[in-house]
């Protein structure tokens, strides 16, 4: 590992034209026949620079997605014969990848099931066996959150060119939505075959897809741009995140440091606590609380026994915009921005987690002069609140 910042490849008109023309089918075929040699000379870097530029075109993200695989099967044999990197033994890359490996193995043992299914539909064990199967593959999720949470802040402070990320982002909740899809699909008594082969079949493309660009693209980039001391650091922050299938064994946790003193406690105006005891009270409220600052950098989120969201250290500092995949950024975008102009003050949503539901709400902060200083997202779990009728007046223990 070098540790040397990245600095944003060139891309020449030629590609992005090139590119353009292949994301909206203009003769596509003539295209890649006068223009191989693009083909040919594409290389991680140069790859990385131009999805980042597409990014940046505003492309409707269907369209762009749909380009974007269309451009990797191009240049897939050419990136898969690039010179690889070694991944260090027990660093988050190697992890990563021992992971999906995993993966691997249980989406090959599904495809003689799913051969199976198309020939007799009504086969409850070869049924029964599908669902097990795509269910062995929901701890996978954990894979996407610690790239989301881990990875993806670093390489927004080391690669100029990080949008790809957003875009993998995207990627990964497609992948989530039709396991789910499918999964609910296998439920019913009635399989739909053309739905479910449609599902599956996006779902293999993506998840072995999204494997060979990261091993073959975003982490050899990854270790030509930083440090052991980064690499490191991702491991420890990862702790707060269970693996999917292959866990890391961590080095024992290093005492913690004996915070300084403050004498007296801090100042709220309404009562002095310790730091200390501004941490407790946060973490034992039955909820997810998130601060962005005015600046639109996230700089403090509580760790209750259970969060609704995932959250890790290496978000502290991070753009808010890059913490949402894009299908729903441009809604943090206009909150902010309606919170800055002062025209709102408070923004709700709830949604359905499986069995949990959720209320997420966000909140306008500003100073005794009504100045703009931020956002705090609260995210609660209010199953058992939404059934509460009549009223009672005393604590009731036995519940």
């Amino acid at each position: 590992m070098s540790g040397v910042a990245r600095k944003k490849v060139q891309v020449s008109k030629e590609l992005i034209d090139f590119s353009q023309a292949i994301i909206y089918a203009d003769h596509p075929a003539e295209k890649v026949r006068t223009n191989q040699a693009l083909v040919d000379n594409m290389t991680p870097s140069l790859l990385i620079a131009l999805v980042d530029e597409l990014v940046q075109m505003s492309i409707p993200l269907p369209e762009l997605k749909t380009g974007i695989n269309k451009l990797l099967n191009l240049f897939h044999k050419v990136l898969s014969k690039h010179p690889s990197v070694d991944i260090p033994e027990g660093s988050i890359l190697d992890y990563l990848k021992q992971n999906n490996l995993e993966m691997e193995k249980r989406l090959k043992k599904l495809r003689p099931l799913i051969r199976n299914i198309n020939q007799n539909k009504h086969d409850i064990q070869v049924k029964n066996d599908l669902l097990y199967g795509f269910q062995e593959l929901e701890p996978f999720d954990n894979h996407y959150v610690i790239k989301e949470n881990i990875l993806f802040p670093v390489l927004e402070k080391k690669w100029p060119d990080y949008r790809c990320l957003q875009l993998m982002w995207s990627f990964h909740d497609d992948i989530r939505n039709n396991r789910k899809k499918i999964i609910a699909k296998l439920k019913k008594n009635d399989l739909h075959l053309e739905q479910f082969n449609k599902l599956s079949g996006d779902l293999f493309f993506n998840m072995l897809a999204i494997k060979f660009r990261e091993e073959q693209i975003i982490f050899p980039e990854m270790l030509r741009s930083i440090t052991n001391r980064d690499l490191n650091q991702m491991l420890d922050n990862s702790q707060e995140f269970r693996y999917p299938y292959v866990q890391p064994e961590f080095k024992s946790e290093k005492p913690a440091k004996k915070a300084s003193s403050i004498s007296g406690g801090v100042n709220l105006e309404t009562g002095i606590i310790t730091a200390k005891q501004i941490k407790l009270i946060f973490n034992h409220l039955p909820v997810d609380i998130t601060f962005v600052d005015e600046h639109n950098k996230v700089r403090f989120y509580s760790t209750p026994k259970k969060r609704i969201f995932p959250r890790a250290k290496s978000v502290i500092g991070r753009d808010v915009r890059n913490c949402h995949p894009p299908e729903s950024v441009h809604v943090v975008e206009e909150i902010i921005s309606e919170f800055r102009k002062g025209r709102q003050g408070k923004a709700s949503f709830w949604i359905s987690l499986g069995e949990e539901y959720v209320l997420v709400q966000y909140f306008a902060v500003r100073d005794s002069k009504d100045n703009y200083c931020g956002v705090v997202e609260v995210s609660q779990e209010i199953s058992d609140i939404r059934k509460i009728k009549g009223e009672q007046r005393l604590p009731d223990w036995s519940k």
